[in-house]
C-alpha cells in the first residue's frame, strides 16, 4: 500500500481515459451510481478507500496552490 505523494504516470492517466472496457460499460449503461463501488466489487472498494486517504496526488496540490 502507498503511503504518501504518489508518483504520476502519463500513460496510466490515457490508458484509464480510453480504454475499452470503460468505453462498453458506458454505452451499454451498466455504470453504477455514485458511491455504490462497494455492490460491484467490495475488495476494490475497500482498497481504494484506504489508498486514497494515505496517498495524495502532486497534480491536486499544484492546483490548489497556483489557483
Amino acid at each position: 500500500m502507498k503511503i504518501g505523494i504518489r508518483k504520476p504516470s502519463l500513460s496510466k492517466r490515457i490508458n484509464a481515459r480510453t480504454s475499452i472496457k470503460r468505453q462498453v460499460v458506458h454505452r451499454a449503461g451498466l455504470k453504477m451510481p455514485r458511491g455504490y463501488g462497494w455492490v460491484r466489487n467490495p475488495r476494490k472498494f475497500v482498497y481504494n478507500k484506504v489508498y486514497n486517504r494515505t496517498s495524495f496526488d502532486i497534480f491536486k496540490i499544484l492546483k490548489k496552490i497556483f489557483k
